[in-house]
C-alpha cells in the first residue's frame, strides 16, 4: 500500500518531470473526483474522470478555476450517478 509520503513524493516529481506547478494544483480535490468516479460510477471511471477535468480545464482557460469548475461538475454527476444512467 501506499504511504501519503509517497504519494506526495511520487506527485512532486512528476510536477518537475511534467513542468506542473504544485501551487496551482489542488492534488486533494483530484483525488476527491477520482474516489467520487471510482465509487460512484465505477473503478476505471477514476482515471478517465480525473483526465477528463485536466482537459476540458485545458480547454477551458487552464488555471485554478478552471480545474475547481470542471472538478465540481465531474463529482457531482459521479454522486447522482445511480444503475438508472445510460451505460
Amino acid at each position: 500500500m501506499t504511504s501519503p509520503a509517497q504519494l506526495e513524493s511520487w506527485v512532486a516529481a512528476l510536477s518537475v518531470e511534467l513542468g506542473v506547478d504544485l501551487d496551482e494544483v489542488d492534488v486533494q480535490g483530484l483525488l476527491d473526483v477520482a474516489r467520487d468516479a471510482a465509487h460512484s460510477v465505477t473503478r476505471p471511471a477514476a482515471p478517465l474522470a480525473t483526465f477528463l477535468v485536466g482537459y476540458a480545464a485545458a480547454l477551458n482557460g487552464g488555471g485554478v478555476d478552471a480545474v475547481a469548475e470542471a472538478s465540481r461538475k465531474t463529482s457531482a454527476l459521479a454522486l447522482a450517478w445511480t444503475e438508472e444512467m445510460p451505460g
